[in-house]
């Protein structure tokens, strides 16, 4: 196990009607506030109205950005960093799933950068005097809700890329599980497969003497495929829902990561695929995962691939270990299935050509090889995004 630093600072309101609490918290930064939710969604269902009479109650002014799509935008941020400048705010709520929290992550760092907040992605610009953030969660998948992350899409440019920096960890987030009812089967799905991708990364790294880690990356996988088909299938069910949430929480906040080091590979080539496609990010990462694995299964990680058959899914029956490993892979692969989710991008109306995929290979791999479980350069990289075709 390697050295780390633990420190988590988000502060959690876990449960039913703890929104109540969202006054009080804002107010220890500042009374005028960026609200930023989605779609609209928040005001079919109630969450907006909830979120609104705390504010007011609290005689806490807001001004609103909405329509963050599902693959937040460079320009969503721009438009938000706009909105911040010339109504002097002092807080950001982003109350939404892990696309409207990662699009007010990067507006609280760009409101106080000269440049523009795209510099942070591709140029590594310095973050300085970032905007307080919180969120309240209505989607669980990402876990941005506890960490510092955020991923922007840059329509222009074709590119999806990360950016990180411990300043923009949320100040608070409201998980109320109740506040996920509404969230239709598919994106409880995608969810799933996101959190799940999420342990994934991490479970699978060359770091030896991680057992603990590995045993919580397990449960949680396991929460996942327990709870992930009951909510699809009864959508106000409090107890799958509260685990889903907070699987999503801990599956990404670095507590399975501490101490070892993830791959992050399969991530890395989804962004590109989302990035020319719009796919939801954990549709694409559901595809693509068990194409991964088979990639990199060989004799010197097969004990991890064994235990991860045996512990998360009960393999038992099997000639050998790569037998019951190479089950394990197609366990999860029926797994996503039985969600309703397609096993290739063909099924979901993306169209890629050859030349295309060799084009998104290279682009991917253009400061070198990808993942820290197994490298992969342009042959393996293209070979993958292949397999995920058809």
């Amino acid at each position: 196990m390697l050295n780390f630093d633990f420190n988590i600072p988000t502060k959690i309101y876990f449960g039913q009607g703890r929104i109540e609490v969202l006054g009080k918290e804002i107010l220890k930064y500042g009374k005028k506030i960026l609200l930023a939710y989605g779609g609209g969604s928040i005001k079919k269902n109630g969450i907006y109205d909830d979120v609104v009479s705390q504010l007011k109650s609290n005689k806490i002014e807001f001004v609103e950005l909405c329509g963050i799509k599902p693959n937040p935008s460079i320009e969503s941020v721009r438009e938000g960093v706009k909105l911040c400048r010339e109504n002097e705010v002092e807080f950001i709520l982003a109350v939404g799933g892990g696309s409207v929290i990662d699009c007010a992550k990067a507006i609280a760092a760009g409101v106080n950068y000269a440049g523009d907040a795209w510099d942070f992605f591709v140029k590594g610009a310095k973050v300085n005097n970032v905007i307080a953030i919180g969120s309240i969660l209505t989607l669980s998948a990402t876990g941005s809700e506890m960490n510092a992350n955020t991923v922007i899409s840059n329509e222009a440019t074709e590119e999806k890329l990360p950016f990180a920096h411990p300043t923009l960890k949320p100040q608070f987030s409201i998980l109320d599980p109740t506040y996920t009812y509404s969230v239709s089967a598919v994106q409880t799905a995608a969810g799933t497969a996101d959190i799940m991708s999420h342990c994934l990364e991490q479970y699978f790294s060359k770091v030896d003497g991680t057992f603990v880690q590995d045993r919580m990356t397990e449960a949680i996988l396991k929460t996942c495929i327990q709870y992930g088909p009951i909510a699809m299938k009864e959508p106000d069910n409090y107890e799958a829902r509260a685990n889903l949430m907070w699987a999503s929480s801990l599956a990404l906040n670095g507590l399975l990561q501490y101490g070892k080091e993830g791959d992050w590979a399969t991530h890395v080539m989804e962004h590109k695929i989302s990035a020319i496609s719009d796919l939801t990010h954990g549709i694409g990462l559901a595809i693509l995962t068990p194409h991964w694995m088979a990639e990199v299964l060989d004799k010197s990680s097969l004990e991890k691939f064994h235990s991860f058959a045996t512990n998360v899914f009960h393999i038992s029956e099997g000639n050998d270990q790569m037998e019951m490993a190479n089950a394990g892979i197609q366990a999860l692969k029926e797994f996503f299935i039985s969600l309703n989710i397609p096993s290739n991008l063909y099924d979901l109306g993306i169209r890629i050509t050859e030349d295309r995929f060799h084009e998104m290979a290279v682009d991917i791999v253009k400061n070198g090889p990808i993942g820290k479980y197994k490298s992969l350069g342009l042959s393996e990289v293209l070979s993958i995004l292949k397999s995920c075709y058809r």
